[in-house]
C-alpha cells in the first residue's frame, strides 16, 4: 500500500511506503470546482507563495512517476515522464484551457482573450461579468428537457415507502437512525491537526451526538452527558448534544474523527481524537437502487454510559 499524504494519520499508517507532496502552499491554484457555486464569472490564478525543496514533488508528479513506472518502466517510461513533465504540466493544459474556453486567445498573438499570462499579471483576478444562460443547449437529453422522474427512481419508490415504514417499527424497539454531519471548522479529517481549529468550548465538544429533546428525556440523558451508540457492528462513546435542531428518531455524528488510533502520528488531532463515525458502519448496508455503501440511515441504539 502506496499513500501519498504529508501526514501519518488513520489510514497511512497502514501504507508500506508514503510519499509526502509539496504543500498547499508551494504550489499554484487556479480554482475550477468552487466556480460552480458562483454568481459571476471570474478566473483568476494564484501563484506558490513559497518556492519548494528539492526533494519535494507535486502531486501529478508522483502519480506520473508511479504510473511510468508501473505500466511503462524502462526507456519507455523515462521518455514518456519527460515529454509530460515538458509539454504536458497543469500550468500548460490550463493555458490550453483559457485559449480555447468561451473567452480565450485562440493562438492569435494579438487577441485581448484569456491566456495563463494574462490572467497570472492580474494578482486580483479578471471579472468576466454576470453569468450567462447556458440551458438548454448543454442539456445532452434528446428532448433537451431534464427528467426529474426517470424510470429507475419511479419504480423504486414502493421500496423507499417500505423501508421508511420498516424504519417506524423499528424505532418503537428503540432504534434511532444515524445520519452524518459536517462542520464549519471541521470540513475534512486533516484540519483536526490544527490547534485553532480543534479548540473547544467544554460546553459544546465539536465531536457529539446530536439527539432531539424528546429521544432524549425517553431515555433520561442529558445535554453532554457521555452515552455509548451501538449498531449491529460496533460501538462508541461520546457526549450527547441536546439540540431541537434535529427532528425525533434521528441522531447524527460529524465524520472524521477519532484519532487515538495506534501508529497516528498527528500530535495536535491525538490530543483531541474524538469518536469515529465508521466504526458503526455496517457493510450489509447497501443502498439498492445504485449499489454503493450507505452510510446514512444505520439503526442504532443510544444509552448512559456506565464506565467499568
Amino acid at each position: 500500500m502506496t499513500s501519498i499524504d504529508c501526514y501519518i494519520n488513520e489510514t497511512t499508517r497502514h501504507a508500506h511506503i508514503i510519499l509526502p507532496p509539496t504543500s498547499p502552499l508551494e504550489r499554484g491554484h487556479y480554482d475550477i470546482a468552487f466556480h460552480l457555486l458562483a454568481v459571476h464569472n471570474t478566473t483568476k490564478f494564484s501563484p506558490p507563495l513559497f518556492k519548494r525543496s528539492a526533494e519535494a514533488r507535486h502531486d501529478w508528479e508522483i502519480l506520473l512517476e508511479l504510473e511510468t513506472r508501473m505500466n511503462s518502466g524502462g526507456v519507455t517510461g523515462t521518455v514518456k515522464r519527460k515529454l509530460m513533465k515538458r509539454f504536458f504540466t497543469p500550468e500548460r493544459m490550463l493555458d490550453l484551457g483559457l485559449r480555447f474556453g468561451p473567452y480565450g486567445a485562440r493562438l492569435n498573438p494579438f487577441s485581448q482573450g484569456l491566456t495563463l499570462r494574462k490572467v497570472r499579471k492580474a494578482v486580483h483576478g479578471i471579472d468576466l461579468g454576470p453569468l450567462a444562460p447556458c440551458l438548454p443547449a448543454r442539456l445532452r437529453t434528446a428532448d433537451k428537457q431534464i427528467d426529474l422522474a426517470p424510470e429507475a427512481f419511479v419504480k423504486d419508490v414502493e421500496r423507499v415507502k417500505s423501508k421508511f415504514l420498516n424504519v417506524a417499527a423499528s424505532a418503537l424497539n428503540g432504534h434511532l437512525l444515524l445520519i452524518g454531519r459536517r462542520q464549519l471548522r471541521s470540513n475534512n479529517s486533516w484540519m483536526h491537526n490544527s490547534e485553532r481549529l480543534v479548540k473547544e468550548d467544554p460546553a459544546k465538544p465539536q465531536c457529539s451526538i446530536l439527539m432531539h429533546p424528546t429521544d432524549a428525556a425517553n431515555r433520561d440523558l442529558l445535554h453532554g452527558q457521555k452515552v455509548v451508540v451501538r449498531s449491529r457492528v460496533g460501538s462508541i462513546v461520546l457526549p450527547v448534544e441536546v439540540s431541537d435542531e434535529i427532528m425525533p428518531g434521528v441522531v447524527s455524528i460529524p465524520h472524521g474523527w477519532g484519532h487515538d488510533r495506534d501508529g497516528n502520528q498527528q500530535t495536535v488531532a491525538r490530543q483531541h481524537a474524538g469518536a469515529s463515525i465508521n466504526d458503526l458502519t455496517d457493510q450489509q448496508n447497501v443502498d439498492a437502487l445504485c449499489g454503493t455503501a450507505a452510510f446514512n440511515g444505520a439503526a442504532v441504539t443510544v444509552a448512559a454510559y456506565l464506565p467499568d
